[in-house]
């Protein structure tokens, strides 16, 4: 087979993966580097500039990888390398197999023990798992965190980040916990949602949040996205994010709330918190206190 490396809003609406080499130091984040989390059409060019920023820059070399759009082949003029391009990136390179033997040699991985920053595009999230999860492209992947570089994804690429693999189901993405279950790990302990209220599926992690009450669960809407350093995010972009925390039902019995772009999150301790309020817990801002024992 041929290798191809080629804002404030307080509205209520409401699995393990692979242990990495420093596994015992990942709390819910990376121990190092950072992630890009988003949530699918994802067109803000000040997201991309982010993400070259903290690869490094433009002189920084970046992989994309395509494989969970199904496409037969991608080769080097694939076009979703175009907006890093205009954010900057001069040194991008598109790996790609769907042979998951293939992405467990040292040859095709080689380019991701160089790179400084690593996006997986959109498509179908079980085409990730099929590809490279438990193979040195996914040892490689922790290599590139631990160098202290960043990974990122939209849509399929966002939900294949979290230890459980959210709409894994091989026959359709509408089944929320399907044949594939397991992610790539790079949070632990979280499920990862995405087109979120573009698609109307705001109530669709909370089957998962009660099948699972220890997962924390993240959704995300398009043309938004979290960045990730250790176990805290910030939104950025231009809609919302949403949490789902089965420990944590609100007053009124909302299951889940809303994080607009600016707010920060605490996946260790579970806490919300809002800019330009001395980081005090989102609760205590908004009026919405957490039950007893939050």
């Amino acid at each position: 087979m041929k290798i191809l490396r080629l804002f404030p809003l307080a509205l209520v609406i409401l699995a393990a993966a692979p242990a990495p080499r420093y596994a015992d130091a990942q709390q819910v984040g990376p121990a190092s580097g950072s992630l890009i989390v988003a949530g699918g059409a994802l067109s803000d060019p000040a997201v991309f500039e982010r993400f070259v920023e903290l690869a490094g820059g433009p002189s920084a070399p970046i992989v994309i990888i395509p494989t969970a759009g199904g496409a037969p082949s991608y080769d080097q003029y694939f076009g979703g390398r175009r907006s890093f391009e205009r954010a900057g990136a001069r040194h991008i390179t598109i790996l790609h197999t769907y042979d998951r033997d293939v992405a467990d040699t040292d040859a095709f991985a080689a380019p991701l023990r160089e790179a400084r920053g690593v996006w997986f595009t959109g498509g179908r999230q079980w085409r990730l798992a099929d590809s490279y999860l438990d193979t040195r492209v996914h040892e490689a992947l922790w290599g590139v965190l631990e160098r202290g570089g960043v990974i990122g994804g939209s849509s399929a690429g966002a939900s294949i980040q979290g230890s459980y693999l959210v709409r894994g189901d091989t026959r359709t993405n509408t089944v929320m916990m399907g044949d594939h279950e397991v992610g790539l790990g790079f949070l632990k302990g979280v499920g990862i949602d995405q087109h979120l209220l573009r698609r109307n599926r705001q109530f669709d992690l909370i089957e998962v949040i009660r099948a699972k009450p220890e997962l924390l669960g993240i959704g995300l809407d398009e043309n938004t996205a979290i960045v990730v350093r250790g176990d805290r995010f910030e939104v950025v972009g231009q809609s919302y994010a949403v949490i789902y925390d089965s420990q944590a039902t609100l007053d009124g019995g909302g299951l889940f709330y809303f994080l607009a772009p600016g707010d920060r999150y605490d996946m260790a301790t579970r806490e919300a918190f809002r800019p330009g309020r001395g980081e005090q817990p989102l609760e205590r801002v908004t009026g919405t206190p957490w039950p007893p024992g939050r």
